[in-house]
This record gives C-alpha cells, structure tokens and sequence, in this order.
C-alpha cells in the first residue's frame, strides 16, 4: 500500500478544499456571466487519403509507408471530434465558439471533420486558405455561428529565407511555410480579431520563428492604427516556448507588464512550473499557446474579458505505455498505427461578459 506522511495528507485534503472553493467560484461567475471559450488543437497531420500532386502527402496514402487508409482517417476523424467535444465545456456547455487548427491538409478534410456525430450539432463554419507549405499543411478555423459572425477573413505570408553557404558566395532560399489566417468578426457584438499560427519548425533556427512573429506584429500594428484598442487574439502552434524570443516579440508574461497595445501571455506561468502541451526527450515544451490584447484584460460592463486559460489534458489524451509513455497519445509511433489523438495537448481560453 502507498503511505502518505501526514505533511503530504494535509497538502492533499489542503487541494481538496481549494479545488471545491474554487469549482464553487466558477459555479457563482457563471451565473453572472457569459461564458465563451476560444480553442487551439494541432490535429497532427490531419490528411486525406489522396495523392496530390505538388504536396510531399505520399506517407499519407494507402500505398505510402503510413497505410493511411479510410479507416485510418475515419478513426482518426473521430479521434479529434471526441476531443473538441469536451474542450471547455467545464465552463462553456457548446465548448469552442472559435476553433483554431493546425497540421490540416486542405478545407476538406475540415468540411468531414465537422460533420462528425459528436459536433456536428455545432454547426461549425470553416474559415481556410491553402498555403505554400512543401509538406502541404495548413492552418484553419472553424467558428460557431450561434456565437460569431465573420466580417472579414485573409492571410498572412511571411515572407522567410534561408541564408546558405555556396562556393560562389550566400544564396538566398525562400522558406515554403505555414500562412497566418486572420478572421474579423462579431463575438455578441464585440469586434474582435483572432490570428491563427503554425510558425516554422525548430529545424530551420529561431530566426525563422522570429522572422514569423514579426510579420504577425506588422499585422497586428496595422489593425492598431486603425483601432488602438482593438480586441485580438493570437493563437497556435508557434514551435517556441513562451520564454523564447519570438514569443516575447509579441506577449509579456505579466500582466503588469503589458502595456496599451500589447499583449499578454497567460502560459507563462505554467510553463515555468514544467507543464506543457508537447513531450520531447523526457521533457515538456509549451508551443501551443493563445496570447490575449491588452484590450481584453480590462473588466467591462457591456463587453468580453479575459477570464482564464487550460491545458485540456484528460487521461486518455496520455500514452499508457511504449516508448511514448506519459507523452501526448499520437497518431503513429515510429511509423505503426496506435489509434492515438496528436502529439500535442489543446489549449482554451475563455473570456467572459456581465449579464
């Protein structure tokens, strides 16, 4: 039998009563307050069967060395589905009214996704344009109407270049990657901006990521000369950590910190306690984030604020055993299908507005 020391059993019965005081705070903030969650999934890899030409999706196919098959794909369709069926519905019973996604082939495969049985009562709309990466991923967003209405979507292409070294001197290589999907619309009124990324791969070096960050800051100084005070969230996989410079770009991780126009970084506190949304050689990394404007920090009356952020990290999103143990539960594991979710965690935020 596992012993506990009595320092140990009152730190527990000590969570115990933090946990029941705070689940009745969230009961009471609920009833005067209008929930809405924002979410951030990478689906890793979600493709279709197909071999299309122009994209490296040859692994993806039922001949390529994956055997990614229909089952595969409708087993993992359904995967997902499950997932973002619960995702923040502790707080917001319908769960993301924005969906942000990343490592998507094409529209497609979000038009099956959203017809899947567990979410296809959300009537989710897509939000999507197809990018110049070389693996042929993108980023998408899907959005509930009963919540918000689109007024404007567009792309950011960062434009990115490799630096190499040749006998006749450096050569400039353009960077093929990820766009920056940017969406303006009504949230119950409010105007808000939500930016959806997947910066560049720690393979290429940081100066890509930075390179990235700064044209989403370029983006974001543009909405800002029009609306100082405009209301935008950024969020996706940006392959960095809260405290690398391509994240501080753009996020302080205080809120004292932040000032007019800037942004705030609510996972900087937990990456600093070693939680994370990704493993990597026994250890964790948060590249999945949402970075809130200083515009919404400030309690309002008549509009949405930031309330809160998670890590949704149910035990069935853990690999149980294998190599992979106490990781993500992936798709694949070295090339053989386990019947996993991603590699990586979701993410959610939720803003709140007074009745």
């Amino acid at each position: 039998m596992k012993r506990f020391t009595i320092p140990a059993v009152l730190f527990l019965l000590f969570c115990h009563v933090i946990c029941f005081g705070q689940k009745d705070k969230l009961t009471a903030e609920k009833q005067k307050h209008k929930v809405i969650c924002f979410g951030f999934y990478n689906f890793e890899n979600l493709f279709d069967t197909l071999d299309t030409e122009g994209k490296r999706d040859e692994d993806f196919t039922p001949k390529g060395k994956l055997t990614y098959d229909a089952r595969v794909y409708k087993e993992k369709l359904g995967n997902l589905s499950h997932v973002i069926s619960e995702l923040g519905t502790e707080l917001s019973p319908d769960g993301p009214a924005i969906l942000g996604v990343a490592e998507i082939e094409n529209k497609s495969v979000l038009e099956d996704f959203v017809k899947q049985p567990k979410v296809k009562s959300r009537n989710y709309q897509i939000v999507h344009y197809e990018s110049l990466d070389k693996r042929g991923i993108d980023v998408g967003l899907l959005y509930n109407p009963k919540y918000f209405e689109v007024i404007e979507t567009g792309k950011i292409t960062p434009k990115l270049f490799y630096d190499k070294k040749e006998k006749e001197g450096v050569k400039r290589d353009t960077v093929f990657t990820r766009d920056m999907l940017w969406v303006k619309g009504k949230l119950d009124g409010d105007v808000v901006y939500v930016i959806v990324c997947h910066w560049p791969s720690r393979r290429g070096g940081s100066y890509l990521r930075e390179g990235a960050a700064k044209h989403c800051k370029e983006f974001i100084r543009q909405i800002q000369e029009e609306n100082f005070r405009a209301k935008i969230i950024v969020m996706g996989d940006l392959n960095d950590d809260p405290v690398d410079k391509s994240v501080k770009l753009l996020a302080k991780g205080s809120k004292e910190e932040v000032k007019k126009g800037g942004f705030y970084n609510p996972w900087f506190d937990l990456y600093k306690k070693g939680i994370g949304t990704l493993a990597y050689r026994d250890s964790w990394n948060l590249f999945d984030q949402i970075l809130i404007s200083q515009s919404l920090l400030q309690k309002s009356e008549k509009s949405y604020y930031f309330y809160k952020n998670s890590i949704f990290n149910k035990s069935y999103l853990i690999s149980k055993g294998g190599r992979f143990k106490g990781y993500p539960f992936r798709t694949y594991s070295f090339g053989t299908y386990v019947g996993g979710y991603s590699d990586h965690l979701p993410v959610c935020v939720y803003l709140i507005k007074k009745i």
